[in-house]
């Protein structure tokens, strides 16, 4: 009896012992589960602290320098021409696409008024010449004072004024071109009634036309009047026509633009005034420039910074932009071949953020 209770409280003491070593292998092994856990868990948040980014690699390019400003063509020159006095027209002389040359008549004005101011005029002067030529005589034999001839001649001399004058004003009821050119449109018709100044006729010249276009700042340092420029027209994508850049504007707009003139001649009169058309500036040249794309500006370009990523964290650069070549920036300063820019990701970063470079 005894020796079965003996042997009853030595299984209860083994089975303890494999319960309590059980407990703690299971124990041991929650621990260390636990330690990875968070070990893993740490590692997780650490890399959650990196913002994703995206980068690029600065670089050496060889660039076409090729620049293309577009604009539309004007006509060498525009005239409106206006009735120099009032009255009503008498002729009209051209129309509408009529070529006309300087001093050419256009159209003319009923001149009763001026006529009878001539005539008038020419009486007072054949008087005035009679009474000159009477006070002469006198004056020679002693019968008037040089006082009395100085007054006379004076007379005269007035006279011959007046029928200038009124000789002018007579042949301002013919209305003429100053220069030769298309008439665009007219704006009278025999009978009605025109005062001092209204517009009659506009004549335009388009022997040749200028290609009014912008040039940007980084641009306009290589162009010089004079220069041949290479202009093409949307409705004649076939030709290419050769003008001279005539004219650079000393200043620039709001934007930073130099507006420039090019002359094209137009002896076929191919060309329009209104036509839209492109000039190309710089062809057959190249440069070998350091860029980088222009999605790694932080805000526009004109602020010139950019990010780069460097030990896994951005560091912001400033840099300095130069000429722009569709999507890509020229850099001159601040940037070397082969550094890393970031051109995704810039609003979430500043200097120093720590960043993780995703494809």
């Amino acid at each position: 009896m005894k020796k079965n209770r003996k042997f009853s409280i030595i299984r209860i003491i083994i089975t303890t012992v494999v319960i309590i070593a059980a407990l703690a292998g299971v124990q041991s092994q929650l621990n260390k589960n636990k330690a990875a856990n968070q070990a893993a868990t740490d590692e997780v948040a650490k890399k959650n602290t990196a913002v994703s980014v995206r980068t690029d690699t600065a670089r050496m390019k060889d660039i076409d320098l090729t620049y293309t400003a577009n604009g539309t063509f004007i006509p060498r020159q525009e005239v409106i021409i206006g009735a120099e006095v009032g009255g009503r027209v008498a002729n009209v002389y051209v129309k509408e696409g009529d070529f006309v040359r300087p001093g050419q008549t256009l159209a003319t004005i009923v001149g009763h008024k001026q006529n009878v101011s001539v005539a008038n005029a020419e009486a007072n002067l054949n008087n005035a010449k009679m009474d000159l030529e009477r006070f002469e005589n006198a004056f020679a034999t002693g019968g008037v004072t040089r006082q009395q001839l100085d007054g006379v001649r004076l007379q005269f001399e007035t006279a011959k004024n007046n029928l200038k004058s009124a000789q002018l004003a007579a042949g301002d009821i013919a209305i003429k071109t100053s220069v030769a050119g298309i008439v665009n449109s007219k704006k009278i018709e025999p009978g009605s009634y025109v005062s001092a100044g209204t517009a009659a006729f506009d004549v335009v010249n388009i022997s040749s036309l200028k290609l009014k276009v912008n040039v940007d700042e980084k641009n306009i340092a290589g162009l010089k009047t004079g220069q041949t420029v290479d202009v093409l027209v949307s409705v004649m994508p076939d030709k290419t026509f050769s003008g001279k850049i005539t004219f650079i504007a000393p200043k620039a707009d709001a934007n930073l633009n130099f507006p420039v003139e090019i002359e094209i001649p137009n002896t076929k009169n191919e060309l329009r005034a209104g036509m839209y058309g492109s000039a190309k500036f710089g062809q057959g040249t190249t440069t070998h420039s350091l860029v980088v794309p222009r999605t790694a500006f932080v805000g526009s370009v004109s602020d010139n910074r950019v990010f780069i990523l460097e030990d896994g964290k951005a560091v912001e650069k400033k840099v300095q932009a130069g000429r722009s070549f569709g999507n890509d920036i020229e850099v001159l300063d601040g940037l070397a071949a082969g550094d890393p820019v970031i051109i995704s990701g810039q609003i979430n970063i500043f200097d120093q953020t720590p960043v993780q470079a995703i494809r």
